[in-house]
Parts: C-alpha cells; sequence; structure tokens
C-alpha cells in the first residue's frame, strides 16, 4: 500500500468534480461573441511577451493575464498550461513568468476555479517542479509556490499529489521536501496532522541524502516543521484536532536529530551548518528531557564551536538560545558544566560592535543578550561576578560588550539583581576611568539603567552623578563645520549631548532621585572644570527646586552650614551673576543661571525673593529676544550691575556683604577671559597705589610660579594648562606692570621701571603671540604715560627710550605690509608718541625712520573697502571692526606726526620731514607749472603763482626788445587780478583763471604755445584737485582763443587727452575734458571725427567719453549725425571671407569705418545735450539703424591690426545699443519700456531671433509711437530693394507687423504697405516671402475691415503659399496656414463657401505632418474652418474623417498641438451630430485644464457607440491605421481607444468590428520598440473580457 494511500485516513472528506464544474457558470458576454482565436491570439501575444525588456511592459502584461485570468480563470489557466506543454524548451525566465501568473490567479481566484483545473493545474505545477532531477531555483521555485497557494484550500489534492513523488526508500526531488517545508508554515492546522507520517517517512531518507543541498533542505524541513508543530501545540484551542501532543512526534524528532547533529553538522559547507544549527534549535523543544539532557554536554559545545567557523552569527545565537530556553525550562542539571565556555563564547559575541546599517548584527546582538537573561535566572552569582570581572578588562570592545550586558541584567532581569546593587555600583568605577568615549557612551547606559532601578541612592552613587556632570562639561571635539572622518566615531558633542540628555531624564522621570540630585548638584557650578555644563545643571536644578517649593517640601530650603560640601551662598550668587554677565558662553548658560538664582532666592538670602521674583523675568525676556550678535554688551551690564546694587541694599547685612566681597575676590583665579583679565591689571594697578612694594615683590613671584609651567593636575578633572593659556597668564602679567606704573606713586615709580618693570617684561619682547604683543605695546604706551606725568615734577633721562621704540618699530615691521587685521599698527603709534616727548630727543634720522616706517606701513594698506581674501587661519573681520581699525589706525599716525613736528615747530623742522622740490625749465613750461597754482587752495600760493606769471611775462616782452620800463596794459592787469585771487570762492577763481588766460594767450608765442597746452594736459591729473580743475579752465580758454592754428596737433592732442582721461578721477575735470574735445570738434570737425573713427575697436571707456562729448554742442552733434548717416548708406556693411583655407565656407567679417561710426553713434547720443538733433533727425536716425542692424546680425567682428584677433565687438548689439538710445532720446519711454520687458534688444540682434526682435520693435512703435511711421515707413521703403538680403528681411518683418496693427489704417499706411508686401510675394529670397505671406495674414489683425476688400489677393497668397515648392522648412507653409486662419474670422461666407472643401483637403495631409507648428496650424485652421461649414453634410462628413486624428493628437508630444486639437474640437463640437459629444468636447477640452486622456477615451467610446454605431466599423479602421504613427504616444493612444472601445461594446455591435484586424494590430504593439507603447497594447488586451 502507498504512502498516499496510507494518509487517507487523515484527510477530509473529497470536493466533488462536479461541485465547481465550468458547466454550472456562464461565461463573460464578449467571449460568447469574440471569436476564441481573437482571444487566443491575445493571451499568446501576452504570454509571448511576458519577458519583454522593459519591467513596466513586464509588469502591465502581468496585470492584463491577470485581468484575463480573474474574468476567466479556467481559460486563462488552459492557455497557460497549454503554452507551457507546447514550449517545453522555453527559457527559465519565461517559464517563470507564466507560472507566477498561475499562482497569482490561483491565489485570488481559488474558488471561481473548476476542481478538473485545480486537478490538472496541481498535476503541471508538479510536473514543472519535478521534471529536471537538477535544481533550478527560479522555475522550480515558482511552481513550488503554486503548490503552496492551491495547498491553502486543497491540502488532500495537494499531499496526494506531493506524497505521490515522496516514497520510502528513494531520495525526493529538492523542491518536494522545500514544497512540504513551505506547505508547513503556510498551512499549520492543515500540515500538522500529515507531519508524523511524514517524518517517519523522511528518516530513512536522510542517511540517503549525501549532497549538501539535499541534507540543507532536509534540515530546513525538519526546523520548519517543529517550529509548525511549536506553533500548532501553542494554539490547541484553535487547532482542528486538539490531541496532538508534543510526545508525539518526540521519537521521530530524536532520531532526525542524532543524525543531523552527529553527522551533518560537522559539513565544510557552513550554509548548511548553520541551517542544520537552525533546525537543532527547534528541535530541542520536542525532544524528550532526558534525551536533551544526555545531550547538552555535547551540544553546546558543537554550536559554540559554529562562532570561529561562520560569519553569519545571528543563526548560531538564535540556535543557542533555544537549546539554552529548551535546557532551562526543563531544570538541566548538566547545563552548569557548559557555564564558563558559554559565558566566554557569549561575551566575545557580545563585544562585536553591533552595525546599526546592517539588520542581521543588531538581531544576533539581542539573541546574545536574550541568552545572558536565561542564564541569569539560573546561575544569578557566577554570571555577574563573570561580567563585573570582565569589565575590569580595558580592552574597548571586551569592556563595551560588559556593559552592554550588565545594563541589559539591570533592565530585564530586576529580582535577581537585587542583592548584587553595591557589588554592581563599586565595580562600575573601574570603566567610568576609561578614557574611550565609546566606553563612557555605555558607562552613561548603563547609569541611567541603575538610576531608574534605585543604584543611585546607594553609597556610592554620587559618583555616577559626578561622572554624568562631567561629561556634560565636555568641550567639542571638531571646530564648527568639521565632521568626524570615521563614522563608529563617538565624539565629545555626541557624548554630551547624551549625557545632558540623561542628566535631563533623571530629574524629571526618576522620582526618587530628587533628593539625591538636590541640592548635592550645586557643588558642580563653581569649579572651572564644570563650566561647560552649567546650562543642564542650571536646568535640572530649575526643575528640582521648583518641584519641591511646589510640594513645599522642607528640603527645598538649603541649610549650607549642614551641606559642607557646597559653595557658600555668596560663592553661589557671585558665580550666577558672572554667567549672566556672558550669558552666551558655555552653550548659553546666562538664562538659566538667572532662573535658577530665582528659584535659589530664599536659600540664598530670604530677602531676596520677592526682589529676584520682579527683577530677573524680565532679564530673560531680553535674552530670549537676543542673540550673541545683537545683545548690547554695555546696557546689558547696566542692567546686570543694578540687579546686583538693588540686591545688596535688599539684603542690608554688612557681615554678609563682606563675606561676599571676600569670596568674590578669592574666586578670581577661576577667570581667563580678556574682559576679565584687564579688570584683574587695573585692580592690581590700583594695588599698587598704597602698596608698591608689595605689589611688585608679588608680581615678580608671581612670574616665577608654577603658572608658567605646564602640569598635569590631580585626577584629571582640570585640563591641562597648554601654551595657549600659558601665554594668556604671561599678557595679563605684562598689563599689570603697566597698570602699576601708571597707578603708583610719582615720587617712587621713577627708579623702580628700569630695574623693576622693564627688566620683568623685556625678556617677552621677541614673543610671536599677538596677544602678549598687545599687552606689551599697551604696556610701554602706560610707562611712558607715567614717565611724561612724573617729569612734569623731576627731570628725568629716560635711557631705554630709543631701544623701546625699536622694539615697536620691529612690532610694525612684522604686520602684513597689504592687510590690516590687528590693531598693533595704531597701538605701537600712539605708544611712540607717548614715547616722543620723552628726553632725550631723537636724532634727525632716527626721526626720520620712525616716520618712515609708520607713513609706509599705513599707507601700504588697501582701501578700507577692499575686501581681502581669506586665508587658512585668519578670520575675515566684519565690515564694522575693519572700518573702527581704519580709524583708529590714521588718527594715531596723525597723533605722531603731531608729536614729531611739536619736537621742532620751525621752517628747518618741516624742511627736515618733507624734503622734495620740483625744477623749471622754459617759459611753455613754466607758465603751464605755474598758471594752475592760481586756484590753489591756500591763498599765499595763489598769489604768489600770478606774481610769478607777472615776471616771467615781462621777461618774456624783454626777449622780445621792449625797453625795461615799458609797461604791458595786458600784463599790468595781472596786478589787478591779484585781489580777486583772494576770494576763497572757487568759481570767481576760474573767471580769475580764464582772464588770466587771456592775458597770456595774447602775450605767448607761437612756438611757445605747444608746450604750454602740453603741460596744462599734465595739469589735469596734479595732486590738488583744484590746480586740475584751473587747468582745465585755462587749457580750455587757451584752446577757444587760439586752437585755430592747432589742426596738425589735432590727432596728437587727442593722443595725450585719452591718455590723461585714464588718470582723471575729478567729476568736473572730465567734464571740462569733454570740452576740449568739442572745441577741437567745433575748429576742425573732420579730423576729430576721423581721429575717432581710427581708434581701436571695442572702444575703451576714455575714447567712449570722448565721442559722448562731441554730443553736448547740438550743432556739432548734427553735423556728426548727417555725417555717419551718408557714410553708412554708402559704404560696404561687411565683406564675405572664407572661414579657413582648410575648411571652406563663407563669413561675414564687418567693414571697420561703418562699424565705428555706429559705435561713435551710440556714444554721442548717450549724451542728454544731443537730443535735440536726434529728435529732428529721427526718422532718418531710426531708419538708418534699423537697417544697420539687418546688416550686422550674424556679423563677426574685424580683426584687431595688432593682435590679429577678432575684436570683441558684438557688431549687431553695437546698433541695437544705439537704436535702444534713440528712442529714449526722442522720449519714447512706452517703446523702450515694452522692448525691455520683452527682451527684444537681446533678441533683435542674434541671428536666429532677429525676426522676433524686429517684430517686437514694430509692434512697440505701433502701440506708443504711431504718429512717427508715415516718415519712417518713407525712409524704409527704398530699402526693400536693396541689394542685401539681410536688410530686405529686417524691412519685411518691421512692415509685416506693422499690419498686425489698426494704426496704419489710421495713417492712411495701408495701401502702400498691401502693395509692398504683394511685390515681395515674389522675393527671391524664401524668408522674405514668408514674412510677406505673415504680413497679409496680420491685416485680419490689425485691420479686419479691410479683408473682403482684399479677399481675392489674400486667398491666392495664401493658397500659393500652402503650395509653396522652393520652402526648405515649410515656413511659408506655415504662415500661409497661420495667416488663413486669422484671415477666415473676417471673410465673409460668399467669398469662402466654395472653396470651404477645396481648402479642407488641401489641409488633411497636413495634420500628420512631422513638423510641430504646421501640424498645430492646420489643426488650427481646420477649427477656423468650421463655421463656414455648419449645416453642410458634406463638412460634417468631412468633420468625422478627421475626428479619430484629431482625438489621438490630444496626447501629441508638442503641448501646442494638443492646445490646438481642443481648440478644434471645441469649435467644430456642434457639427459632429451628437449632443453628448458636443457637450463633453465644450466641457472638458479647455486650453487651461489638464485632460485625464484615459477616463476622456473611456467616456468618448461609449458615445460614439451609443450615437454613430454604424461608423464604428469607419473609426476602429481609422484607428488601427494609427498604430504605425510616427510618434509612440499617439501609437500608445490609439491602443488605448481599441482598449475602451472592446471593454464599452454591447455584444450586438461585434458585427462591426474586423476582430482579427484588432488583434494583429494589438499583437504587432505588443512588440513596438517604444515600451510606453508596449504598456498601453498590454493593457488594451487586458480588455478582452
Amino acid at each position: 500500500m502507498s504512502l498516499s494511500s496510507s494518509l487517507s485516513a487523515h484527510l477530509y472528506p473529497r470536493r466533488e468534480a462536479t461541485s465547481s464544474a465550468t458547466g454550472s457558470r456562464k461565461p463573460a458576454l464578449l467571449l460568447s461573441t469574440m471569436d476564441a482565436t481573437d482571444v487566443e491570439q491575445v493571451t499568446l501575444a501576452l504570454l509571448d511577451a511576458a519577458t519583454d525588456k522593459d519591467s513596466e511592459v513586464q509588469e502591465q502584461v502581468r496585470k492584463s493575464m491577470l485581468t484575463l485570468g480573474k474574468q476567466q480563470p479556467d481559460r486563462v489557466l488552459a492557455m497557460c498550461q497549454d503554452y507551457l506543454l507546447k514550449h517545453p524548451k522555453l527559457v527559465v525566465t519565461h517559464r517563470v513568468v507564466i507560472l507566477q501568473t498561475i499562482e497569482l490567479i490561483v491565489g485570488c481566484k481559488t474558488e471561481d476555479i473548476s476542481y478538473p483545473r485545480i486537478k490538472s493545474i496541481i498535476s503541471l505545477a508538479s510536473d514543472e517542479m519535478t521534471r529536471s532531477k537538477d535544481v533550478i531555483p527560479d522555475w522550480q521555485q515558482a511552481a513550488s509556490n503554486i503548490l503552496v497557494a492551491v495547498g491553502n484550500k486543497h491540502i488532500n489534492d495537494i499531499m496526494e499529489e506531493i506524497l505521490s513523488k515522496f516514497q520510502p526508500g528513494l531520495l525526493p526531488h529538492f523542491f518536494v521536501v522545500q514544497t512540504l517545508a513551505n506547505l508547513s508554515d503556510s498551512n499549520v492546522y492543515g500540515m500538522v496532522p500529515f507531519l508524523n507520517a511524514i517524518l517517519g517517512t523522511m528518516l530513512p531518507m536522510l542517511s540517503m541524502a549525501k549532497q549538501d543541498n539535499m541534507k540543507w533542505v532536509f534540515s530546513s524541513a525538519l526546523c520548519h516543521f517543529s517550529d509548525s508543530i511549536l506553533e500548532y501545540l501553542a494554539n490547541l484551542d484553535k487547532a482542528p484536532d486538539p490531541t496532538v501532543r508534543k510526545d508525539t512526534f518526540s521519537s521521530e524528532i530524536y532520531a532526525a536529530f542524532d543524525i543531523l547533529f552527529n553527522n551533518w553538522l560537522q559539513s565544510r559547507e557552513s550554509k548548511l551548518r548553520l541551517t542544520v544549527a537552525e533546525a537543532v534549535g527547534s528541535m530541542c523543544h520536542l525532544m524528550a528531557s532526558d534525551k536533551l539532557e544526555e545531550q547538552i554536554p555535547k551540544l553546546i559545545p558543537a554550536i559554540l564551536s559554529l562562532y570561529k567557523k561562520n560569519n553569519e552569527h545571528y543563526v548560531i545565537s538564535k540556535s543557542l538560545c533555544q537549546v539554552l530556553d529548551a535546557s532551562v525550562n526543563m531544570g538541566s542539571r548538566v547545563l552548569e558544566t557548559q557555564l564558563d565556555s558559554l559565558l566566554f563564547a557569549l561575551h566575545h559575541q557580545v563585544s562585536v560592535p553591533v552595525d546599526y546599517s546592517n539588520p542581521p548584527t543588531i538581531k544576533n546582538h539581542n539573541e546574545v543578550l536574550r541568552c545572558f537573561s536565561l542564564l541569569a535566572n539560573s546561575f544569578p552569582d557566577r554570571l555577574v561576578l563573570f561580567v563585573l570581572q570582565k569589565m575590569e578588562n580595558s580592552n574597548e570592545r571586551s569592556r563595551v560588550g560588559s556593559l552592554a550586558v550588565l545594563r541589559h541584567l539591570i533592565n530585564s532581569t530586576t529580582s535577581t539583581m537585587e542583592s548584587k546593587k553595591l557589588l554592581i555600583v563599586a565595580s562600575i568605577r573601574q570603566p567610568m576611568a576609561d578614557h574611550s568615549n565609546k566606553v563612557k557612551k555605555h558607562v552613561v547606559q548603563v547609569i541611567s539603567a541603575m538610576a531608574h532601578h534605585g543604584y543611585l541612592e546607594l553609597e556610592g552613587g554620587e559618583l555616577l552623578v559626578r561622572f554624568i556632570v562631567q561629561h556634560c562639561a565636555l568641550h567639542d571635539t571638531y571646530q564648527r563645520g568639521q565632521r568626524p572622518t570615521d563614522p563608529e566615531e563617538v565624539t565629545n558633542e555626541a557624548l554630551r549631548m547624551m549625557c545632558d540628555n540623561t542628566l535631563h531624564l533623571l530629574t524629571t522621570t526618576v522620582g526618587r532621585l530628587a533628593d539625591v540630585l538636590w541640592p548635592k548638584l550645586l557643588y558642580y557650578l563653581t569649579p572651572p572644570q564644570y563650566s561647560n555644563a552649567t546650562t543642564p545643571l542650571c536646568k535640572s536644578l530649575i526643575v528640582l527646586g521648583n518641584k519641591k517649593k511646589n510640594n513645599q517640601e522642607p528640603s527645598f530650603n538649603i541649610d549650607f552650614t549642614q551641606e559642607v560640601n557646597l559653595p557658600s551662598p555668596q560663592t553661589l550668587m557671585v558665580r550666577l551673576l558672572v554667567n549672566a554677565a556672558f550669558p552666551f558662553n558655555s552653550r548659553g548658560h546666562g538664562a538659566p543661571s538667572l532662573s535658577l538664582l530665582q528659584t535659589l532666592s530664599v536659600s540664598i538670602h530670604p530677602n531676596t525673593e520677592i526682589l529676584w521674583e520682579k527683577e530677573i523675568p524680565p532679564l530673560l525676556t531680553v535674552l530670549e529676544e537676543s542673540s550673541a550678535e545683537s545683545l548690547d554688551r554695555k546696557h546689558w551690564n547696566e542692567k546686570l550691575l543694578k540687579l546686583l546694587s538693588k540686591t545688596l541694599a535688599t539684603i542690608d547685612d554688612d557681615k554678609w556683604v563682606c563675606r561676599l566681597a571676600a569670596e568674590a575676590t578669592r574666586y578670581l583665579s577661576t577667570y581667563n577671559n580678556a574682559l576679565e583679565e584687564k579688570g584683574v591689571a587695573m585692580g592690581v594697578g590700583l594695588c599698587a597705589n598704597s602698596h608698591l612694594e608689595g605689589t611688585l615683590a608679588k608680581l615678580d613671584e608671581f612670574g616665577k610660579s608654577d603658572a608658567f609651567k605646564k602640569s598635569p593636575s590631580i585626577f584629571n578633572l582640570l585640563k591641562e594648562r597648554n601654551d595657549v593659556e600659558v601665554e594668556k597668564v604671561k599678557s595679563t602679567l605684562i598689563l599689570c606692570y603697566g597698570q602699576v606704573a601708571l597707578n603708583a606713586p610719582p615720587e617712587k615709580i621713577l627708579n623702580r621701571i628700569d630695574q623693576d618693570i622693564l627688566r620683568s617684561i623685556s625678556k617677552h619682547f621677541n614673543t610671536k603671540d599677538l596677544t602678549m604683543k598687545l599687552s606689551l605695546i599697551k604696556s610701554v604706551g602706560l610707562i611712558a604715560k607715567a614717565i611724561s606725568e612724573c617729569v612734569k615734577k623731576q627731570g628725568y633721562i629716560f635711557s631705554r627710550k630709543q631701544e623701546l621704540i625699536n622694539v615697536m618699530l620691529d612690532f610694525i615691521k612684522a604686520e602684513p605690509a597689504d592687510s590690516l587685521r590687528t590693531p598693533v599698527r595704531h597701538l605701537v603709534m600712539i605708544t611712540c608718541a607717548n614715547l616722543m616727548p620723552l628726553d632725550p630727543p631723537l636724532s634727525e634720522n632716527e626721526s626720520f625712520d620712525l616716520l618712515k616706517v609708520c607713513v609706509n606701513s599705513v599707507f601700504s594698506l588697501p582701501p578700507e573697502t577692499h575686501t581681502p581674501e581669506k586665508t587658512k587661519e585668519e578670520e575675515i573681520l566684519d565690515p564694522k571692526q575693519r572700518k573702527t581699525l581704519y580709524k583708529d589706525t590714521l588718527a594715531a599716525l596723525h597723533e605722531l606726526m603731531k608729536s614729531v613736528l611739536t619736537g621742532d615747530p620751525t621752517p628747518e623742522g618741516l624742511q627736515s620731514v618733507f624734503k622734495n622740490m620740483v625744477s623749471f625749465h622754459n617759459l611753455g613750461a613754466l607758465l603751464g607749472r605755474l598758471s594752475p597754482r592760481c586756484s590753489d587752495p591756500h591763498p599765499a600760493v595763489r598769489i604768489a603763482a600770478v606774481d610769478c606769471i607777472y615776471t616771467l611775462l615781462y621777461i618774456q616782452l624783454r626777449y622780445e626788445g621792449f625797453a625795461l620800463d615799458y609797461k604791458d596794459e595786458a600784463v599790468d592787469s595781472l596786478v589787478a587780478l591779484k585781489h580777486q585771487l583772494e576770494n576763497p570762492d572757487h568759481s570767481v577763481l576760474y573767471k580769475t583763471c580764464s582772464d588770466l588766460t587771456k592775458v597770456m594767450s595774447k602775450r605767448l608765442p607761437q612756438q611757445q604755445l605747444t608746450t604750454l597746452v602740453f603741460m596744462l594736459f599734465e595739469g589735469l591729473v596734479d595732486s590738488q584737485t583744484n590746480c586740475c580743475r584751473a587747468s582745465s579752465v585755462i587749457l580750455n580758454t587757451l584752446l577757444k582763443n587760439r586752437g585755430g592754428g592747432l589742426q596738425e596737433l589735432v590727432p596728437e592732442m587727442l593722443e595725450v587727452l585719452h591718455v590723461r582721461l585714464q588718470s582723471i578721477t575729478e567729476e568736473q575735470v572730465r567734464v571740462a575734458a569733454g570740452q576740449t574735445v568739442l572745441i577741437l570738434a567745433s575748429q576742425h570737425l573732420q579730423t576729430v571725427v576721423n581721429t575717432l573713427v581710427n581708434q581701436p575697436l571695442p572702444h575703451d571707456s576714455w575714447t567712449s567719453e570722448m565721442w559722448m562729448a562731441l554730443g553736448s554742442d547740438p550743432i556739432v552733434a548734427n553735423q556728426i549725425m548727417e555725417m555717419v548717416m551718408e557714410k553708412l548708406l554708402i559704404l560696404a556693411p561687411y565683406v564675405d571671407k572664407k572661414e579657413s583655407m582648410i575648411r571652406g565656407g563663407m563669413t561675414k567679417v564687418a567693414t571697420n569705418q561703418p562699424l565705428a561710426m555706429t559705435c561713435g553713434l551710440k556714444e554721442l547720443l548717450l549724451n542728454g545735450q544731443s537730443q535735440e538733433p536726434a529728435v529732428s533727425l529721427f526718422p532718418q536716425l531710426f531708419s538708418c539703424l534699423t537697417v544697420r542692424l539687418g546688416a550686422s546680425v550674424g556679423v563677426s567682428a574685424p580683426k584687431d591690426n595688432n593682435t590679429k584677433h577678432a575684436a570683441s565687438v558684438h557688431v549687431a548689439g553695437v546698433a541695437a545699443d544705439a537704436l535702444r538710445i534713440l528712442l529714449a532720446r526722442a522720449q519714447l519711454d512706452e517703446v523702450t519700456k515694452r522692448l525691455d520687458e520683452e527682451n527684444a534688444w537681446d533678441a533683435i540682434k542674434e541671428e536666429n531671433t532677429h525676426i522676433t526682435g524686429v517684430t517686437l520693435l514694430a509692434r512697440a512703435m505701433s502701440k506708443h509711437a504711431g504718429p512717427r511711421l508715415p516718415a519712417i515707413v518713407e525712409c524704409l521703403c527704398p530699402s526693400l530693394n536693396n541689394i542685401y538680403e539681410c536688410q530686405r528681411i529686417t524691412v519685411t518683418a518691421f512692415f509685416s507687423e506693422l499690419l498686425n496693427h489698426h494704426v496704419v489704417t489710421e495713417l492712411m499706411l495701408i495701401d502702400v504697405l498691401m502693395n509692398n508686401m504683394m511685390e515681395r510675394i515674389s522675393d527671391p529670397c524664401c524668408t522674405v516671402r514668408m514674412l510677406a505671406v505673415r504680413g497679409l495674414g496680420n491685416i485680419a489683425m490689425g485691420s479686419p475691415e479691410k479683408v473682403n476688400k482684399y479677399a481675392k489677393e489674400l486667398l491666392a497668397a495664401m493658397s500659393s503659399g500652402m503650395e509653396e515648392k522652393d520652402d526648405p522648412g515649410k515656413l511659408i507653409t506655415l504662415e500661409a496656414m497661420s495667416g488663413l486662419s486669422k484671415v477666415l474670422l473676417y471673410l465673409d461666407k460668399k467669398n469662402v463657401h466654395l472653396l470651404v472643401v477645396y481648402i479642407f483637403m488641401k489641409i488633411k495631409p497636413f495634420l500628420e505632418s512631422e513638423n510641430d507648428e504646421i501640424r498645430c496650424a492646420s489643426i488650427h485652421l481646420m477649427g477656423n474652418l468650421s463655421k463656414f461649414g455648419s449645416g453642410e453634410p458634406v463638412f460634417k462628413d468631412q468633420i468625422h474623417n478627421v475626428l479619430v486624428s484629431l482625438l489621438l493628437h490630444l496626447v501629441d508630444p508638442n503641448p501646442q498641438v494638443v492646445k490646438a486639437c481642443k481648440y478644434a474640437m471645441r469649435v467644430c463640437a456642434p457639427v459632429v451630430g451628437s449632443e453628448q459629444i458636443t457637450a463633453m468636447f465644450q466641457n472638458h477640452l479647455h486650453d487651461d485644464k489638464s485632460l485625464h486622456y484615459g477616463e476622456f477615451i473611456n467616456d468618448l467610446t461609449k458615445y460614439l457607440i451609443q450615437d454613430f454605431p454604424g461608423m464604428l466599423n469607419f473609426y476602429h479602421i481609422s484607428v488601427i491605421q494609427f498604430f504605425k504613427s510616427n510618434w509612440p504616444e499617439v501609437r500608445a493612444g490609439a491602443a488605448m481607444f481599441i482598449g475602451f472601445l472592446l471593454g464599452n461594446l454591447p455584444e450586438e455591435h461585434f458585427s462591426h468590428l474586423n476582430m482579427s484586424t484588432i488583434t494583429k494590430g494589438l499583437v504587432m504593439l505588443l512588440q513596438d520598440p517604444d515600451p510606453v507603447v508596449r504598456v498601453k497594447a498590454a493593457e488594451a488586451m487586458g480588455r478582452f473580457h
């Protein structure tokens, strides 16, 4: 008898085959009318496409197969089966997908599948699973999954099938065993009743398994079986057979255990070992107690040994945990013998760092901790002792592991640990002293656990609290913005935050700790090593204090006489107020300190309570609203001092206040802040006033003390004193000496300066430390001040004066010359200024050196506004600090100069400081030097200059032969001018200079004139601003009077002026220099223009200034404008040159002169004075520049003769800028505003957007400058016949846009423009023809009332445009259709009526054009034709002809085409002949609304079926044609259309469709190159139901 029949006793009553036979169910409607072969073709196609390379397509194919499968499970399952049977050699991946589909259908439709089909599916899956004797996981797993899915409902049939392949004495297929294992998981209650028999059959097979994979699958199955049995036994109340017991399986399980443990666990294959270990763990619970007890001595060492052989430890730990659980549950006695090795191995595991990104390591850690918990319940003493001993090991990993175990035990085995508390508290001290932050982190976690379980109240608990506080005070490991490189690192910041949180948690959640923490935490507020913990400490104390106060607990009031370790109330108050003085230090300790002060008020002094309740909250509000940057320090300190004085007045207790003063003094040594340092120094200085000897002795003693030695401090509580701190202490000491010198009694100090004070500080003169440098400079300054005070009363020769000045100068020399970052310069100069008056005086050379060093160090600095580059070490100063530093430095230099000059206030003294004078030459040169001095800021210089000129002119007269007593009226008039020079008014001075020049002009010989002129050019950059201005006045007066005779010098003068302009900074002088150019132009216009035109391109700013100056005189400007327009008309704008000898091809290069003239005209127009000529010549200038712009687009700049590189000039950009400025000069602000808003200037100067730019220009002119158009049109017309194509394009584009606006009709320009457009229709250039067609179309927008007047011409032009042959980009066609669209809106029906169908036929081919714009225009035109065809049956037919095309282009890739489709369908809707469709088009197809295409087509197909059943054949054939469309979106849309049509089609209409064509089409689309199309085809196939 076979195993399957022997198990029949367990089977539940079997369902009869007829109970769900197919015959009892009605098939779906569609399948009854659709040809079965079509459905099969579709299903076959889907099956073929099941392994599409695109994942989305695969997903959709599965969905569609599942959809079909849910509708017709039997039929689709049959197809799947047939497919697999007919393709026995199908690739595995393909078979897998089909099997997975079968699984999904079976999984969700088991109830609806006929019983015969279930049987055949079981048979198929079983066959697929076992056909290959080799293991092919994906394929066989997919088949196995089918069996498991069916097994949830048909377990008996499944078991019958599987057990037929699970025969005694034969090794079964791998996946047979795997399936049994998975079934026991998914259907526990169905499977467990079979397990005893299965185990019976399986046991002999175990010894037959030779290969590792079979051993693995048997082990895995035994593991699953054991887990299922345990689950069954745990839920017997729900189980079908409650009589099942553990011992039912014990003997079989033990027999299996024996083979697995004794034979297979030793395998070399790690995967097998792990699975065996897992199975052994699960089986332990089912073994008889005596058998398990017998195995423990072998089992535990065997499992522990696996740790060394495998990397994946979680399974081993889980197995070990199950073994221990089973052993502990049955009270094993031999377990204790294994304890040492267990603890050792488990400790090693728990010490492995946990990788939180790797779940198995976390699971392993948790399982190991569970093992410790299990052992703790049985062997608490040994376990705790072991862990505490391990904690003594200083190895970081070991310690971290021990602490993790300790924490787990404290939390999980509370009762067991009760008696071990004191021992644990004592033992935790050792890891507390560990240096590793990782260890400390775990110590904190343990302390937190201990706190929750009452350890901290015990003796030694206060050390644990101290540990937390100590680590709340840690300083940052990293600077701001830095990150640790090792992700495992526990930084100081992380540890500190953890301790902050722990302290907060202990304060708020562990009630019993209140008396441990209050008031003991106060102790930590004063020692400096805890300063960084102030904020969390204060917050905790506030919470504790407020809780005690609210509960009215007596312990709220602190008795400081009892609490000996606490700081006194006075010390606490000082500490908290000092914290408040620096509120944003130490992590913002100001506000918490003040809040705590308020909480402690009663304990500090009862009188303070009411006062502080009133005064402290407003201070806290100030801090809340401030930041470290925004807080007004001075104001804040005043507030705190006010609080202190009010407090002392309120306390009103002399004894208490004296104690406060004493405590505060004693407490100063714990501060090391810069402001406090200064205070300390001042305090020491004040002491010296009455106790000089004692103070100097103390300072000397302090200088020799340990403060300057680096020493590790006790218990590591204080940080080691590092170099920085030593330097700080030294700098404070140096400052103290300076303050002692200043404050000591004058009669005693002089003889101590050398022997005590300078001796002590001079040893530090060679320091590099900035803080010490600053202290030294300040100190020397204070010493100098002290001496100068004493000298008033008694003489004193300060022998070390020069030495100190040299030290100070060395400090300045060490500063970087190009940046000002420190106050060293200004402090040194102030100190030197203090030293200067002291005897002995400096020699002239020493004074000169001092000044030279200081002046150079200040004047070498960059301007204050210059931002220095940041170097690695230095921070950039903020602008406010920089400003102050510059101001102080310049003021200090001023003081030093004063100090030097005060030493010798005589001309000789001045001469010794300033030694350089100027030499003079001949008359022209001398007058050139002297005449600008006539407006010098100093009256004496002015008078002296006129005297010199007077004398020089008389000397000249003598040279010319006049007698000694000859009196020249002109020269003598200079004497009268002298009085005018006494008036400091600038206008009077410059008028006087002008008069002076007239005299010089009369008397100066021609040969001297050139020298004078060129000397005056030099005067334009004189160091005195007034003299620069005077030079310009004299120069211009001279040129007006005598410039006519200097024509040959004009180019040279302009060249010199060009150079001088580069150095002139004074605005008035620049204006005057422009005037010089204008004066020369008024005398020699052609020469000036020629010189400027020949300047290199692009013009630099100085050449541009000279051109601009020419615009200042309307007459000169007018002449230049006319000259430039004339030249631009006749000169060639560019030449064609070969790009290169190799490449060939031509490029347009601008000609030099027209380009330079355009640049010059642009600059000239920039001058506001050029408005008058610009307005009078506006039409000519506008036309000239527009045409010039046309000829400049796409033209490159000529090569520079010097560099041989193309000049960096944008040729068209220059013309565009000139045109833009011209519009501004003509005050056409609205035009320029509009053009700026639309970025027209960028467009107009680039080749590919030029036409758009010209269009925008014409549009703006039409809207905002209409009256100017007739003259402009008249000036532009001649250019339409120009030989340059580019200029014809520009003018045609301009005219074309003008026709878009009604203003041309109002100005009676319409006929001129229309005639020009008609002529251009036959232009040889196709761009011009296209623009002409556009212009004709524009008439519909600009002058719709004229459309019918030109109807005949317009229709002819548009029709021929649509048939244009020489039209490479179909641009003319496009314009013709767009134009016709616009014109149609205004044409009378009689003019179009006969042409409607003709035009429609012409448009139709363009609907599928590859050019987006043409597609768009043709669809738009179709919409506009609709009004001429309404009511015409022939037109309705045409609309239905293109409806499918329009519907499918609703998903066109181009959004403009989509928009056009929506428009056309909305306007054509009434013509369609269906109210529902009309409403649908008009409601859903709005431009601004997005369209859910799927829903839209779904609804539309319903209405088409309803209203046009007779046209369904035509529609579906039209749609199928789009299966071959160029656009994947359209092909996908066509597939959707067909899908929805099929899904919505009632039975009676199926005769209208050619299903075989549809099927073939969809099958073809399922192989489309585009995945989106394949997805939609698969989706459509899903509707074949």
